[in-house]
């Protein structure tokens, strides 16, 4: 796939390189490490940017193809942006604005002051012979412990769930297809990592293409799986941005909170 010189797909190799040059794109050690929250804006499908602590993490922007033809481009200014793969519908860096920093493999990263782990597993459930590998990826920014699943489809295994513990904010992909969980396996993965907060990603909104986005590769609704999660808190805001404080996080999860994308 054709990518533009100025982004550089980073390897672990290049860490020290890498953490080097980040760096000077973040702020102090003071703003990284402080509590003041994270803002979250939901671009579309599994792209998020997280604003919090003096840096700005895009995380999975996409082309707007098949499932995700409905959605803006998610063309925004970013410091580090986060892939879990190389699919278009999550892997799609040509085009962003500045000279961002890319993370695409699994590996621990320490960029500045902020430490992100990628955790790689199959982006389909015949081990990766299909789609490759998918990276879930996990930092703390603004006193929020964040873990992004990407398009995960193999279950989280028990060496993972030791490394990734007990996130405040998990975005889990739940519309199922090909390759990502679909609702009851989302479930699994919430059961097991007893997060805080839960954002549902990778579902059908009224982006989809219906030529496009069927057989294997179409996806459900949310409500399939909000459905399934009886009995657990569903948030519902009437805005694609919501604003997480450390103090302001549930001690009993997981609650579901729900984004509205603004077509």
């Amino acid at each position: 796939m054709k990518r533009r010189q100025l982004i550089r797909y980073t390897s672990a190799g290049l860490l020290t390189t890498l953490a080097t040059g980040v760096a000077s794109g973040f702020q102090s050690s003071q703003a990284q490490t402080s509590s003041g929250g994270v803002t979250v804006k939901w671009l579309g499908h599994t792209c998020f940017l997280f604003t919090g602590g003096g840096s700005r993490i895009l995380v999975n922007p996409f082309r707007t193809v098949g499932c995700t033809a409905g959605y803006r481009p998610p063309k925004v200014e970013a410091d580090l942006v986060l892939i879990s793969s190389q699919l278009l519908d999550e892997g799609e860096v040509e085009g962003l604005p500045g000279n961002p920093k890319v993370l695409y493999q699994p590996s621990a990263y320490q960029i500045g002051d902020i430490k992100i782990e990628g955790f790689g597993s199959p982006h389909d459930r015949v081990g990766g012979k299909r789609f490759g590998t998918n990276v879930a990826w996990q930092w703390t920014q603004g006193g929020v412990k964040i873990l992004h699943l990407g398009g995960a489809a193999a279950p989280i295994e028990i060496e993972q769930k030791i490394l990734m513990g007990t996130p405040d904010l998990v975005f889990v992909p739940v519309g199922g297809g090909a390759k990502a969980y679909n609702p009851q396996e989302a479930k699994v993965a919430i059961d097991k990592l007893n997060p805080k907060l839960v954002v549902p990603t990778h579902f059908r909104t009224q982006a989809a293409d219906e030529d496009t986005c069927q057989g294997e590769y179409s996806i459900l609704p949310v409500d399939e799986f909000l459905n399934l999660m009886t009995g657990t808190t569903v948030r519902r805001v009437n805005s694609d941005t919501i604003a997480i404080k450390p103090q302001n996080i549930p001690q009993q999860g997981p609650v579901i909170q729900l984004m509205s994308y603004k077509f």
